[in-house]
Formats: structure tokens, C-alpha cells, sequence
């Protein structure tokens, strides 16, 4: 995501913000010091503080910042697929097969941080359930459009392509429980 072409002439706070989303993505949030994006983002500590008081302020400006991308790109890459419940495997095929995957941003900040700063949690429910409404879209309507959408919510499908040495098996899974649950009717009830 960082264009270091570009890196000169964002804003300060813009540059602030594409260095922690990548360094806390790719090396995790405790394990990156302020100072660590201080330096990546050519900021001076002042200029830092000003626009983020404290890291708690910047990791849910990140948040909020992977929220915005990751959903503007997940609802484009679904579309991109066909715009119905298949193209769910297609388009989290492309992220986990990409070469920076880590996992889910929200998931693995919940586990770094989820009781030491429990606003983390709760941004992650938002970004959940927002993603949920996305799949939503994508189903049938029927009285159980929003229990199917839960039920398809991917973490597990993410968990496990971040754990496997390869997203297959995960994406097999998930193109199962996709042709379940499309076989089974739009108004049937997970049990």
C-alpha cells in the first residue's frame, strides 16, 4: 500500500497513518514502536504527537484506516466475481494468495490488544458486522439473509489460510459451506 513516490507530498497525518498500516499489519502492533513509524512515514516526533497524542490514538486510527480500505476492497473484489454468495471464494482467493497476507488486521489486533485496550474490540465487532452486511448483499432475500451471512462470516476460512502453508484447504472449505448453504434453500435455518 505505501507509494514511496507519493510519500513527499501526502500529508503528514496521511503518511503517519499508510506507515503504521503497514508495519502493524505486517510485524504486529506491540512489536512496532513509535519511533519505528516515525521513521517510515519521514515525520518528525512533534509533528507525530500532534497529529497522535498517544499509539493508543494511532492504532484506531489505523483501525479505522484498515476498516475503510479493506471493505472498499472486499466489496469491489466480490463484485469484480459476480456479486453473489460464489464469489466469496474468488475474492478472499485473491488476498490470501497475495504476498503481504497476514490475516484479518481486526482478528489479529484482538489478540495482541483485545484486553489491554478493549476499544480494539469493539472496532473489530464494527468491522465484522459490517463485513457480515457485505455478505448479506451478496445472498438471496429471505427471512434468514442476515443468519446466512453470519454463517458465512470467513474468519475461520482466514484463520486458516494465515495458518496453512497454502489458502487451499481453506478455500476449499469455504466453497463447501457456500454450496451448503446455497443448496439447502434461502430459507433454511442453520441449525
Amino acid at each position: 500500500m505505501k507509494d514511496t513516490s507519493t510519500a513527499e507530498i501526502l500529508p503528514a497525518r496521511e503518511r503517519i497513518l499508510r506507515a503504521a498500516h503497514e508495519l502493524f499489519y505486517r510485524e504486529g502492533i506491540r512489536a512496532t514502536g513509535v519511533d519505528r513509524v516515525i521513521a517510515a512515514s519521514g515525520v518528525t516526533k512533534v509533528t507525530f504527537y500532534r497529529h497522535f497524542p498517544s499509539k493508543n490514538d494511532l492504532i484506531r486510527e489505523f483501525l479505522a484506516f484498515r476498516h475503510q480500505y479493506w471493505i472498499s476492497w472486499f466489496t469491489d473484489a466480490v463484485q469484480r466475481h459476480g456479486g453473489d454468495e460464489r464469489a466469496l471464494v474468488p475474492a478472499l482467493g485473491e488476498w490470501f494468495g497475495g504476498e503481504h497476507y497476514r490475516g484479518c488486521a481486526f482478528i489479529n489486533s484482538v489478540g495482541e490488544l483485545g484486553t489491554t485496550l478493549p476499544d480494539v474490540v469493539e472496532i473489530s465487532r464494527r468491522h465484522k458486522q459490517d463485513m457480515a452486511s457485505v455478505i448479506a448483499g451478496l445472498l438471496p432475500s429471505s427471512s434468514h439473509r442476515e443468519r446466512h451471512a453470519q454463517a458465512l462470516a470467513v474468519d475461520g476460512a482466514i484463520v486458516r489460510a494465515q495458518m496453512d502453508t497454502s489458502p487451499e484447504d481453506a478455500l476449499r472449505t469455504l466453497d463447501w459451506i457456500v454450496t451448503a448453504l446455497s443448496a439447502a434453500g434461502t430459507d433454511a435455518v442453520p441449525r
